[in-house]
């Protein structure tokens, strides 16, 4: 009996997999994703800023695991959501619970739950839940990503053959295939135990926040700063290599056209750690931001030959002075075109 994709999704709910290698972060890693979202603090790029802090090793800014999450997803639908075509995957949501910044010198171990599936029409939507953990049983993060794929139709030949013609070597369709026929060793596997670690350590309810502002300082509706972030195709060229994400929607002015875009456009996770380090500039500290999370609603068109402008703002939204902390409303637009559809994050305040 054949399964199709959408039945082999909704087997998977509730199965916990885990990634067959770590992931070792680098300094140098750290300072190029800065340089990619355009996040400017010096707890990035210096241990002397890091340690004013209260860490021994380069912070990585806010969306850094976004290496991870692209890397889990490929594995995901390359290893157990075969039925799917990756071309056809978007991702809708992602949502981070940070319960220590990730640090240079961390060895990542990356669990995944598929937590939810639906169906609306011919697309498919699925929840898939990340814990991230250190070598030190130190419990990083803990993020959700909702993607939904097409599955009522095929992948149209003139679109498959502009993504075969740009596509980095080695992951058009065929390739894929290919590699698929011809892998030894899955990347990742399935678990049987707890998703998170015994005795993992969870800092978000010890640390001292060293913000710029005060929670003193706040008001509900208070509004932050506005912030423009100037985004060529350089910076998506160059944000696909060092996150991992090679859509070529984001460069290929073909395949924009073919899936119906006007224009190339700049990466979903791009905008949301653009987002980020507009909030991290205005706290002053970047360990501070403890929840952040994003729906994506638009796109934002970068043209060949000229710089997009994105427009951040943020309001803060409520409160809590038992925590000392505040939740902030996020909102970023392009040409006037909203991005996000709903945009928060909580953080924290000496």
């Amino acid at each position: 009996m054949t399964t199709t994709a959408s039945e082999q999704a909704q087997a998977l709910v509730g199965r916990h997999y885990r990634a067959t290698d770590h992931y070792e972060v680098g300094r140098e890693k750290i300072r190029e994703f800065a340089r990619a979202v355009q996040d400017g603090h010096p707890a990035h790029r210096t241990e002397s800023a890091a340690q004013d802090l209260g860490y021994d090793a380069l912070i990585a800014p806010t969306t850094f695991a976004s290496i991870l999450w692209v890397l889990v997803q490929h594995n995901m639908f390359e290893s157990v959501l075969t039925g799917y075509d990756i071309s056809q995957i978007l991702q809708t949501e992602q949502s981070i619970k940070l319960h220590r910044p990730i640090t240079a010198g961390d060895r990542i171990q990356c669990d995944s739950v598929v937590e939810s599936f639906r169906q609306f029409g011919d697309k498919d939507f699925m929840v898939v839940k990340n814990v991230l953990s250190n070598q030190h049983k130190e419990l990083l993060q803990t993020a959700h990503t909702t993607v939904v794929a097409q599955t009522g139709a095929e992948v149209a030949d003139a679109v498959e053959e502009a993504v075969d013609g740009v596509i980095m070597s080695g992951q058009s369709l065929a390739a894929r295939s290919q590699a698929e026929s011809c892998r030894d060793e899955p990347s990742i596997v399935e678990c049987f135990d707890e998703v998170i670690p015994d005795n993992v350590v969870d800092e978000t309810q010890s640390r001292t926040p060293r913000t710029i502002p005060a929670f003193e300082e706040l008001t509900v509706g208070m509004e932050l700063p506005v912030s423009e972030a100037r985004v060529s195709r350089g910076d998506l060229v160059n944000y696909a290599g060092v996150s991992g994400d090679s859509n070529p929607i984001h460069f290929s002015d073909k395949v924009a056209a073919a899936v119906g875009l006007p224009d190339v456009v700049a990466h979903g996770l791009l905008t949301m750690g653009l987002g980020a380090s507009y909030l991290s500039r205005w706290l002053g500290d970047p360990a501070a931001i403890t929840e952040y999370g994003v729906r994506f609603a638009g796109f934002a068109p970068v043209p060949a030959a000229a710089h997009s402008g994105v427009e951040f703002r943020g309001r803060v939204k409520s409160l809590d002075a038992e925590q000392r902390s505040a939740t902030i409303a996020l909102t970023g637009t392009c040409a006037g075109r909203k991005l996000f559809g709903r945009a928060t994050a909580v953080v924290q305040l000496r």
